[in-house]
């Protein structure tokens, strides 16, 4: 008898395997996210990291074949969360000052768990929008790539790009003999010409997207959340090297001048986009442009707002005001057609709770297919990686979350994932024994 992880071997009746492959799942339902439907009684056929084929009906394993049962099941592609920040978790007032004693190592190890517990909650997948520790992040993403820790596949933006005093200016609220004067290496520009200079640096820094800050935040120590931070000629110089170096561009935003200014530059997706108007999102539908919502952060941070103590002085009121608003302006983005891309911004809001913003997307009236396809194949449309990452299909690699009962009923059960597989490996299988 052959031994499998948490499965025993099925003898059934039907189809002859393929004979490359190397592991045989056997799906109750499969949630095509290309036809927006689920089939039943599904066979994935996985060769390596890779998906071999897909076949309908149950097909018996041979030797040598390790066969996981997940007949009671609802199988789908592994998730991609699109806004995460893995260096973290905001935890005021101790988050506002750590970056005075914590080291590089410490960064790396605390992300480290951070992105085991990502993984682990079905996210095989994840964008790095901005980190305060470029080296602790690309050393992560280099020993979850070497199979030395569990997590997610990372993409990242290394440093944000804000311009003085803007939302990711490193030195806001510190003290005045301790700031300097930070330019395009530590994320600061001013110019056309710094932003080439910054978006090289992030080349150099080997990045694998650009993310900017364009409007005020929630978070920073600074008075407006919302004001625009980025003239149109930096804008169109940002966007113009990052074309040069094969980067796509993410903006924050909350304000409307700041993200409108952006999405007429050409950016690829804007994050938040709390104050988005009917003007924007007639912008956006002519552009292509996405929007990655983060309804999960908002709600965190509109908790925490209403707690005394928990959030500075000059970031609570901006807290009030933005949190709760942005699960009422995704579901008008939705409803205006706009396309939508899942992200959490998850290190504001807890790392390993991402899929509580499944629930929040189809509170606000998004069908639950169409949530796990924001999550999936439209994810992976805005990485550029349609073509590896985000549906179940030959060709594809084998990335795989698993629940027990059925999303579309109850989407609840996105919470709690029994299966996991990231590139042909199962790092979570809670299927019983026989």
């Amino acid at each position: 008898m052959f031994r499998f992880l948490k499965v025993g071997i099925l003898i059934l009746l039907s189809s002859p395997a393929v004979q490359g492959a190397d592991t045989i799942i056997h799906a109750g339902k499969l949630i095509d996210v290309k036809s927006n439907s689920v089939r039943d009684k599904v066979s994935v056929l996985i060769a390596g990291d890779r998906i071999e084929a897909v076949r309908s009906g149950w097909v018996s394993a041979e030797s040598g074949q390790r066969l996981i049962d997940l007949r009671d099941q609802t199988v789908m592609p592994g998730f991609i969360d699109m806004h995460v920040h893995l260096d973290g978790e905001l935890d005021p007032p101790k988050s506002y000052s750590e970056g005075f004693y914590l080291n590089s190592a410490d960064m790396a190890l605390r992300a480290s768990a951070h992105a085991r517990s990502t993984l682990r909650a079905g996210f095989t997948t994840v964008r790095d929008l901005g980190t305060s520790d470029v080296d602790a992040i690309k050393a992560l993403k280099t020993a979850i790539n070497s199979g030395l820790l569990e997590g997610p596949r990372i993409f990242m933006a290394g440093k944000a790009i804000a311009t003085t005093g803007g939302h990711a200016d490193p030195t806001n609220g510190i003290r005045s003999d301790l700031r300097g004067d930070p330019g395009p290496k530590e994320g600061v520009i001013n110019s056309a010409e710094d932003a080439f200079k910054a978006v090289r640096q992030r080349y150099k820094d080997g990045s694998d997207v650009i993310k900017l800050t364009v409007t005020g935040g929630v978070l920073s120590l600074a008075k407006s959340g919302d004001n625009p931070q980025f003239t149109d000629n930096e804008l169109r110089a940002v966007v113009a090297a990052a074309r040069d170096y094969n980067f796509r561009v993410a903006v924050h935003a909350h304000g409307a001048e700041g993200m409108k200014r952006a999405v007429a530059a050409g950016i690829d997706s804007v994050e938040h986009g709390t104050y988005m108007t009917e003007e924007i999102m007639s912008l956006m539908k002519a552009k292509g442009t996405w929007y990655v919502p983060t309804i999960s952060a908002g709600k965190w941070v509109a908790r925490l707002s209403e707690e005394d103590g928990k959030l500075p002085d000059v970031v609570r009121p901006k807290a009030a005001a933005v949190g709760p608003l942005i699960q009422d302006t995704f579901s008008r983005a939705y409803a205006a057609g706009v396309k939508i891309a899942f992200g959490t911004d998850a290190g504001v809001s807890p790392h390993g709770r991402n899929a509580e913003e499944f629930v929040f997307m189809v509170e606000a009236g998004m069908p639950v297919l169409e949530a796990i396809r924001s999550a999936t194949l439209n994810a992976s449309i805005l990485l550029g990686q349609e073509d590896s990452l985000g549906s179940v299909e030959e060709g594809m690699l084998a990335d795989l979350v698993a629940v027990v009962g059925d999303p579309t009923s109850d989407v609840s059960v996105l919470l709690s994932p029994s299966f996991v597989m990231k590139g042909g490996h199962v790092f979570v299988n809670e299927t019983p024994t026989p």
